[in-house]
This record gives structure tokens, sequence and C-alpha cells, in this order.
């Protein structure tokens, strides 16, 4: 089972636009998509599409049509309460897959909500292979929560994956320092632009250059991460664990929306850790994922049905040279 915590859920509303997005202009959409999303909610999609047991955990009323669309789509879930209406966040998707996205910061999350998603997770991660603390987090949440619950989950057997930015990730970087036992999640999954956050890498560099990004990221399997899963765009992603590193390049792909293509990535490796595969075929699926979900339109998250690990080449890095 995968047990996802979307601390900051969303409707997610994609406008598809028949050109260019032109400033100042008004413009016809070609479509408009609307889902209930998040990281968290997207991997749970991506679970039961798979077959695979989910649980989604996410502050929100018990009867909200978020909670029932989710439901309605096979997808167990557990709210909590919390007072306020979820945020709304918009994606504008051009024709040649450029996306724009306006996110709202969503409601205030209260101590109460923060103590009964805490303890939600703690009573059901022992039943979960994985726990996913996935996305941003919202208005009123500390930016160490993550990091607590990395450390609050490490007595329940599961194994956790952590998948955010900002100041969450940086709080939880700099936890990783402190060295405290149980302080380091399994798997950390950052894109190029995150891992230079917190590295000191120029970004670009991080995304143009899969070794540069793989040496990076092996920083923090060096502070006690267990595996590290840095997803490079267009460029496909790295894997880098104690034992190695590899890199697989992305299949062509016409690009239509990129957005949900990380937490697809995130998916296929977490697929892949479940059914016991090589180091190299979690990565290859990671990267199929990711490829299929960039392009489907908005937020869709792909079926295995549209997954090909056949198109994604896998190499191993030498990350010997300059050390």
């Amino acid at each position: 089972m995968i047990i996802t915590l979307t601390a900051n859920p969303s409707h997610d509303r994609t406008v598809a636009l028949a050109g260019a997005l032109q400033r100042g202009a008004v413009q016809r959409a070609a479509s408009v998509i609307s889902q209930a999303g998040g990281k968290g909610v997207n991997i749970s999609r991506a679970s039961v599409s798979a077959g695979v047991p989910t649980l989604a955990v996410l502050p929100a009323p018990k009867d909200d049509p978020f909670v029932h669309e989710l439901l309605a789509a096979g997808i167990d879930c557990r709210p909590v309460a919390q007072p306020g209406n979820l945020r709304v966040n918009i994606t504008i998707s051009e024709p040649d897959g450029t996306t724009t996205k306006l996110n709202s910061p969503g409601p205030e999350m209260t101590d109460d909500t923060r103590a009964g998603i805490t303890e939600t997770l703690q009573l059901r991660a022992g039943e979960g292979d994985w726990v996913v603390l996935a996305g941003s987090l919202p208005p009123g949440a500390p930016v160490g929560w993550y990091a607590d619950l990395v450390t609050a989950l490490a007595h329940t057997g599961a194994r956790v994956a952590v998948d955010t930015s900002d100041a969450p990730l940086q709080a939880l970087v700099e936890r990783l320092d402190q060295r405290l036992e149980g302080g380091a999640p399994h798997l950390m999954k950052p894109n190029g632009h995150e891992l230079a956050s917190f590295t000191g890498h120029d970004a670009d560099s991080l995304e143009d250059d899969p070794v540069a990004a793989a040496r990076a990221a092996r920083d923090l399997v060096d502070r006690g991460v267990e595996t590290v899963l840095v997803t490079l765009g267009g460029r496909g992603a790295v894997l880098v664990t104690g034992d190695g590193a590899w890199h697989a390049a992305s299949p062509p792909t016409h690009v239509v929306s990129t957005v949900g293509a990380g937490d697809s990535s995130l998916f296929g490796y977490l697929l892949a850790a479940i059914e016991s595969r090589p180091p190299a075929d979690r990565l290859a699926l990671a990267v199929a994922y990711g490829s299929a979900a960039a392009g489907l339109p908005g937020t869709t998250i792909p079926e295995p049905r549209h997954v090909d690990t056949t198109q994604v080449t896998v190499t191993d890095l030498d990350l010997s040279e300059g050390d």
C-alpha cells in the first residue's frame, strides 16, 4: 500500500489555449479541465490505476466535493477536518507544452488539524509499504513539519518518501545535518532546481548535466538519505544510492502538459520498488511514467497502458572523477 499525505490539496483547473499566451489580451480557451489534485493525490490516482492499494490523507471536511470526487475515483481517503475552503490552482497550457501555473496559498492549517493528520499517519503507516509526504505546506503549518513527520514515522516500519520544495525542503535538509536517529527519509525526489537550492550549484547546470546532478544528489546520500531521485525535465532523471548512480534519458515525447509529471515519476519509482525491481529498472519506470504524464492533458495521471519502459535507456554513472 502507498499512503499519501497531501498537506495542501487543491482544485486543479487547467486551461488549454489554442495559441501562445498573450499577456493583457482576451483569449479563448480550447478546453478547461477541473480535477481534485495535489501531489499526494496524484500519486494515489496513479496507484488506483495500477491496482496498488492506496490511502490518501488530507485536510478537508469529510463532505467536501473534493473528497467525494476522490471516493468516486476509487481512492480511499482519510480527510481530517479543517476550516476554510480548499484552494484553487490554475494551470495555463500552451500548444508547445509551455505551462504557466498560478497556485493559491490555501486555507490556514490549525494545530488541531495538524495533530489529527499526524495521528492518522502514525496509526496507518504500519499498513503501508511507503508513506509519501508531498507538496507545499499550507499557511499555519511550521516549515519543519515534514521533517517532524519523518522522525515521527520512523518507528512504524514504513518507508518514507518526501517530495517538496522551498522552505519545507530546506528545513528537511537542515534536519539531516543534525544526524538525528530516524531523521532522514528513505527517499527524496527533488528536481534540478530544487536540488540546486540547497547545494549551491547552478540550477541550469544541474538540469543539463546528469553527472553534475548525480554528484549533487550524492550529498544527500552522504547525509543519511537512502535514495535520491532527481527529475531533470526533458533530460530524464538520475537515481543515486549508496551503491551507485544511474541516468535515464526521456523517450521522445510530444509535451502537452508538465503538470503531474514529477508526481508520476515518483509513483513509477515506488511501484517498481514495491515489486522489488533493481535500481536501474526503478529509474526506467519512473522516467517512463513521467514522460507519459507529460504527453497527457492537464493533470491527467497516466495509466499502465500509457507507460512504455522499452523506450527508456538507463546508463550507469561514474561519479569518481573529481573526488
